[in-house]
């Protein structure tokens, strides 16, 4: 199972004991789903969590069922109510006239208390939204046909302090968070625990190995560094030899070539410890650049 699939299945074990938060999620994945209008509700589903929940919730938000339940053997789950009726009962909940398009908006009266807006959000992600498996990247999204519907959840998300982002996609609308600190807030606020917790421990992991890498490849080039210098000081101090130079360099320039030809491995400052006494690396650093200057005269 992908993560996704395992955060609606940790989902579907919320309680819905209010009735207006059994409403409130309703109200998030009949807006998220597939089709809302007074002539059809359908809704479409992998999750066969989502699909156990599906036809309690509406009956525990509306006291109905659904007209359509999904076959035996089918790959996806269907659901659908064409009875005009009952259709119209549910967009009369929901605050609207059925001769409305109730698709177009969401009615925030419904979603005042945080218990209700945590629900809806829910039903929003149950029905029409994903999340990626946070050891490859962090992305959340959510996706409806309903332009309007998808402006007003970014201004009901930004009335909740929360600011994600908003695309187009193959004529549908993507509302997206690409954090991972604001994915597990919100996988939590909406009744996902667990999950937000697998996402902030795999996020903890992520940036210690970021940090492990980041201090191995500084230190891949330190060494590289020290590497490339140590053979610049050796092949000055060749050079010197080939000039016959060496026998007038003052004793501390020649305790520096005796030492650096015997410990070419060694970076400055461990190469400062074998001198007698032992000097430190800036005056070190000042007598190996003297050599590769005299070296070049």
């Amino acid at each position: 199972m992908s993560f996704s699939s395992d955060v609606k299945t940790e989902l579907c074990r919320a309680g819905s004991d209010r009735l207006c938060c059994a409403r409130a999620e309703a109200y998030g994945a009949l807006l998220y789903g597939n089709t809302f209008t007074p002539r059809e509700v359908r809704v479409i589903t992998e999750s066969g969590s989502f699909a156990s929940r599906l036809p309690v919730l509406l009956d525990r938000a509306f006291g109905l069922a659904f007209d359509r339940l999904p076959g035996a053997g089918e790959r996806k789950y269907v659901f659908q109510l064409t009875d005009a009726e009952k259709i119209h009962r549910i967009i009369d909940a929901f605050g609207f006239d059925a001769r409305q398009s109730p698709v177009l908006h969401i009615n925030f009266g419904l979603l005042e208390e945080e218990c209700c807006r945590a629900a809806f959000l829910r039903g929003a992600f149950l029905a029409g939204g994903s999340v990626t498996e946070p050891s490859k990247r962090y992305h959340l999204e959510l996706v409806t046909s309903h332009a309007q519907a998808s402006r007003e959840l970014m201004a009901l998300l930004a009335d909740m302090d929360r600011q994600p982002g908003q695309t187009t996609r193959n004529g549908s609308q993507v509302t997206y968070f690409k954090s991972g600190e604001q994915i597990a807030e919100l996988l939590s606020f909406i009744g996902a625990p667990n999950s937000a917790a697998a996402l902030a421990t795999a996020r903890a992991e992520k940036e210690l190995r970021n940090d492990v890498n980041r201090q191995v490849n500084c230190e891949a080039a330190n060494l590289d560094k020290a590497v490339n210098a140590a053979q610049e000081q050796l092949e000055a101090i060749r050079r010197l030899y080939e000039l016959d130079r060496v026998e007038e360099l003052s004793a501390v320039l020649k305790e520096t070539i005796i030492l650096r030809e015997t410990y070419p491995e060694l970076t400055l400052s461990q190469l400062a410890e074998e001198f007698e006494p032992p000097v430190t690396k800036s005056c070190l650093n000042h007598r190996l650049r003297k050599l590769v200057e005299l070296s070049r005269i």
